[in-house]
C-alpha cells in the first residue's frame, strides 16, 4: 500500500493562532480576552475586505468567510457592536443580525448550490464559542456525502476549494 499524505497548510496557522490567543488571555492581568478580536478588526478595516474575506457589509455588521471551514463556503455573520449574548444586543440590533443572516443564506445558496444549510450561533464558550466575547452567526453549505472518516479518524477535515475562489463566488453572489 502506497502512503499518500494530504496537506492542510490552514491547520498551522489555526494553531498559531489559537496559541497567539491564549498567550494574550494568560498576559492579561485579568485573565480576560484581548480588547479586539478578528471580527472587529474586520469590522474596522473595511478597506481591507478582501484580506479578511469580508463578502459583505452593510451599516450595521458583516459577512466574511471561516478561514477555518467545516465546509466550503462557511460564513460568519458578526454585528459591528460586539456583545458575548443575543439578549445583550437590543432587538433592533437582533433584527439587523437576522436579516444579515438572510442574506448569507441567499448569498450561500445562490454561489454554491448546496443541498442543505447549517445556520447556528455558539453563545459563550461551553456551547462552542471561539470568539465569546463577540457573538456571531454561522452559515454552513451542505452536500450528501459532505461527511467522511478523515474528520474523525484523520483531525482533518477536506475542504475543496480555496478561501479567494470562495470568496469571489460569494461576491459575486452578494446581489441577487
Amino acid at each position: 500500500m502506497t502512503h499518500r499524505d494530504l496537506w492542510a497548510p490552514w491547520r498551522m496557522a489555526y494553531l498559531r493562532e489559537l496559541e497567539s490567543a491564549e498567550a494574550a488571555v494568560r498576559a492579561s492581568p485579568s485573565g480576560a480576552s484581548p480588547a479586539t478580536n478578528f471580527l472587529l478588526a474586520a469590522w474596522r478595516d473595511a478597506e481591507a475586505d478582501e484580506a479578511h474575506f469580508v463578502v459583505h457589509r452593510n451599516d450595521h455588521g458583516l459577512i466574511m468567510l471561516n478561514r477555518y471551514p467545516y465546509s466550503n463556503g462557511h460564513v460568519l455573520i458578526a454585528l459591528g457592536d460586539p456583545r458575548p449574548t443575543l439578549m445583550d444586543y437590543l432587538p433592533a440590533q437582533r433584527i439587523e443580525l437576522w436579516r444579515l443572516v438572510d442574506h448569507a443564506v441567499g448569498m450561500v445558496e445562490r454561489a454554491f448550490s448546496p443541498q442543505g444549510i447549517n445556520v447556528g450561533l455558539n453563545q459563550g464558550r461551553a456551547a462552542g464559542a471561539g470568539v465569546p466575547e463577540h457573538l456571531h452567526a454561522h452559515v454552513l453549505p451542505r452536500w450528501n456525502g459532505d461527511t467522511n472518516f478523515m474528520a474523525t479518524i484523520g483531525d482533518v477535515r477536506v475542504i475543496p476549494d480555496a478561501l479567494h475562489a470562495s470568496w469571489r463566488l460569494l461576491r459575486q453572489a452578494a446581489t441577487p
